[in-house]
Formats: C-alpha cells, structure tokens, sequence
C-alpha cells in the first residue's frame, strides 16, 4: 500500500477558503481625536475609507467572530496583508508580532477562558497603523468592552494613538491569566484529599495528570507573549510605525511585569503538580507496601500451626508424644502461646 506526502500548498489557506459564518459577528467601528484622546463618533464600515484620509483622527475597529464578507471589507479598506490575515484566522496560531513594511504591525495573542476546569483558547488579532488598530477576537475569551470603557474614561492616554488601544487590550488577555491560574490553584488544593488516600484512584491520577498537561500548554501559549513585550519595549524607530511614541514603553514594561507575575504562578504550580503526583504514588506504594506487611505478619504467625499440623499428619508408625494422655492439649497450648508471642512482636514492630 502506497503513502503519498503532503506538500504544502501557498494558495491552500487563503482568506476566502476560511470558513466563517459570521452569526455572532459583532463590529464595533469608533473614531478618535489624536490630539484630545476624545471619542469622535461612531462609524460604518463604508465610511472607513474617507475617515483614513483625515490625519487628525485615528479609527479603533474592533470585530468579533466577523463574516468572509466583512474580512474582505476590513482587508481593503486598510490595505492589510494576506498573510497576516491567514495568521489571524489560523486557531492554532502562536503568539507573535510582526512589521509589514508598510507602517503597519500584526500583533496575535492567544487568549484563554476557564470552564469547568478547563482552559479553552481563543486568539485576538491587532493591526496597528498611523491612524488606526484593528482588533479581531475569535474563539473562546471575554467581552473587550471593559477595555474600551477603560480607554474612554482615558483620553489623555488615548492621545498616545493607537498604541494605546494595543497596550490596553495585550494588558487585559495577559491580565486574565492570572484568574485562571488562582482558580487551577483551587482545585488542586481541593485535590489534595485524594492525594493523601492509601486507596490507589485511576480518576485521581487522571484529573492531577490533566491538569498538569493544561498548565503546560497554558504555558507555551503565555510564553511567545514575551517577546511581543520585549519588541516594544527595546525596538528600534525602524522596527514600529513612525507615530510610535517614547512615552508608551513603560505601558508594556508593565504589561511584561503581569506576564511574568502569571508565568511564576503557572511555574509554581506546576512545581506544586508534580510534587502532588509524585506524593499520591508514594503513598499509595505506602499503603501497598503496609499491606504486604500485614499478610506478611498473618503468614507467619499461621506458619506455626501449618507446620505443626503437617508434622503430626505424617503417617510413621511410632511417634512416641502421640501415646502421653496430655499430648493433644499440649500440643495446642505449644501453638497458641507461640502464635500469641508472635502476634505481639509483629504488633509492637508495627507490620499489624
């Protein structure tokens, strides 16, 4: 039976092959004042192309879930890349920024949502130009309203531009790790009742495994997100768009700082983790062996009358002892004072 080999196609994944329905799509397209950080007004998507022409504003268009028509509206509006929207709509795509030459940055996060124990990943996709960020959120994560709330209430950050809105959204998915992370904690504190069991648990060691394998992959998501803050902070004028300003780098020292508040949780508990795991199997070896111990214990104390038994069952013709009139009751008071003696030795040594 013959194999044939994949070859990797370029016009394989183009954006109109994706599939995106668009029924919980939602777009949110807001116009700000570059020199007061004031919301101007909202706007159409019709309206983009006009509004990009007047250098004294700056456009904030946040999508969700956004249909193949809306991509391809988005796409020609801002001029954007090809590849950087298949990298947008790839759900396994890893953390990155990257500079397209054109005054424009891609920027993809992943972002994470805990239900029911488990992490569900999503990603959020940044396009940031001169006068204009785009923010694409796909998959599992939270509502940015509260992040648009907070830059409104902002506007003397938000004259900052359009790496402002990238600061405080990059703060808010790295900011909502740390949850995740406290609840993890949670549950295997709550874990730590099994852990002490003699009772050997196949759900136990699951669950403990399951979690260890979610931190793990938690992460590798959180750790590309290093370099996208170190771009910013230490870049260089030819790495960013020319309206970039000096005043922006503490914002994601900042944000450097949270992830790396997140990265030592996820790193404590996976110390925790495997510390719990290798724990549960030492004592459930414990209770195994301390059982082991005890048939050990019974073993030889009902070696005695075994071998007595097996002694006086021999068929020989003369056995002197069997003629004494007392003999029976000799033999067994023999037996129960040495099983007695035996029976406390293995008690005082603890094997019973």
């Amino acid at each position: 039976m013959s194999s044939t080999m994949a070859v990797y196609d370029p016009d394989a994944e183009r954006i109109e092959d994706f599939e995106h329905s668009g029924i919980n799509e939602v777009i949110n397209c807001c116009v700000y004042s570059r020199k007061t950080g004031e919301f101007v007004e909202k706007i159409g998507l019709d309206e983009v192309s006009r509004t990009l022409t007047n250098k004294s504003n700056f456009i904030w268009l946040g999508l969700y879930d956004p249909s193949i028509e809306t991509v391809q509206t988005v796409q020609r509006a801002f001029d954007i890349h090809e590849l950087a929207l298949e990298d947008a709509f790839n759900e396994n795509q890893r953390a990155k920024i990257e500079n397209y030459g054109n005054n424009s940055i891609f920027v993809v996060v992943r972002t994470a949502f805990l239900a029911n124990n488990h992490i569900h990943y999503g990603a959020t996709s940044m396009f940031m130009g001169n006068n204009y960020i785009i923010t694409i959120r796909t998959g599992a994560s939270n509502s940015y309203a509260p992040v648009r709330a907070y830059c409104h209430r902002r506007p003397e950050k938000m004259a900052m531009g359009p790496v402002f809105v990238l600061h405080a959204v990059l703060d808010y998915v790295v900011d909502s790790y740390l949850p995740i992370t406290d609840s993890l904690g949670e549950y295997l504190r709550e874990q730590e009742r099994n852990i002490f069991s003699y009772t050997f648990s196949k759900d136990t060691l699951k669950s403990l495994y399951k979690l260890k394998s979610q931190l793990v992959h938690m992460r590798a998501v959180m750790l590309p997100v290093q370099d996208i803050c170190n771009f910013f902070i230490n870049h260089k004028k030819d790495d960013l768009v020319s309206t970039f300003p000096n005043a922006a780098k503490p914002y994601f020292r900042d944000v450097n700082d949270h992830l790396l508040r997140a990265l030592d949780a996820v790193n404590g508990l996976n110390e925790m983790l495997s510390v719990a795991m290798d724990t549960y199997l030492a004592v459930v070896n414990m209770g195994q062996n301390e059982v082991v111990r005890k048939l050990a214990a019974w073993a030889g104390i009902l070696a005695v009358p075994t071998a007595v038994a097996g002694i006086y069952g021999m068929n020989f013709d003369f056995m002197p002892e069997l003629h004494y009139e007392y003999a029976y009751f000799v033999i067994l008071g023999t037996i129960f004072v040495t099983c007695l003696i035996l029976y406390y030795q293995f008690k005082k040594s603890g094997w019973l």
